[in-house]
Order: C-alpha cells, then sequence, then structure tokens
C-alpha cells in the first residue's frame, strides 16, 4: 500500500475527504520525523514505537573489489512493534471494527444558500461608455 492508496482508505473508513486525510498524515509524518531528529521516542499504545538507534561505525568490504573500507557511524531511524500490532499480524487476534463516529452536516445556514444562489446566476453585463468609436 502506498501514500495514496492509504489516503483513500483512510478516507472511505473516516467520511473525511481526501484533502483533510492527505494533510493529516502529511502532518503526522512530519511531527515523528521532527521527534525522531530531535532524539525523542513517539509511542503509538498497540500499535508500536518509533526511536532513533545509534549504529557504530564499522569496517565493510566493498563487494566489487572486497576491498575493506571504513563505514561511519550513524544514527538511524527504527520502528519496534507493539504486543496488539504483533498478534494481529501473526493470526493470534482478530483487529477490531473501526469504530470513528461519522461527523453529521448540518443544515446549511441560510447565509450559505445565499452565497450559493449568488454564485449560480449570471453576472448582469456591463454597458459600454460612449457608444460608437469614429
Amino acid at each position: 500500500m502506498n501514500r495514496a492508496e492509504l489516503v483513500d482508505s483512510v478516507a472511505d473508513a473516516t467520511g473525511q475527504p481526501k484533502s483533510e486525510v492527505s494533510r493529516t498524515l502529511g502532518a503526522l509524518v512530519h511531527t515523528v520525523t521532527g521527534a525522531l531528529a530531535k532524539g525523542d521516542k513517539v509511542t503509538l499504545v498497540g500499535f508500536g514505537t518509533f526511536e532513533r538507534r545509534n549504529r557504530k561505525a564499522r569496517i565493510g568490504r566493498n563487494p566489487r573489489t572486497l576491498a575493506p573500507l571504513k563505514i561511519a557511524a550513524a544514527k538511524v531511524p527504527a520502528f519496534r512493534a507493539g504486543k496488539e500490532l504483533k498478534d494481529i499480524v501473526n493470526g493470534r487476534a482478530k483487529q477490531p471494527m473501526l469504530s470513528i463516529a461519522k461527523s453529521s452536516k448540518s443544515a446549511p445556514s441560510k447565509a450559505a444558500k445565499k452565497a450559493k444562489a449568488a454564485k449560480k446566476k449570471p453576472a448582469a453585463k456591463k454597458a459600454k461608455k460612449g457608444g460608437k468609436k469614429r
């Protein structure tokens, strides 16, 4: 599943517009990325934990020449799945039904109806000033 498919799926499940879901997903990714860059952990109970891990410097090998080369130390993002996610993926538990209350749209106000009606009416043509040119 790619980002567009994820946005479609969440929009269908929640009844929200795809543009709003896309902005929300973007904000989530941005926030998690910022927290990891600062060294914080982000824990979503039941889903998992995003964290930053330190990878030590090591000696590797160039696969073409087999010459040794130094690989620098790095900070890498990591995800550790939560127990509930692991159980669902392994078939030990069933995924719970999604219980998101759909927002009920109230009737549009009189001002909104007037604005909508005004947009539908064609604009009056402006009369030309002056008359015929010589």
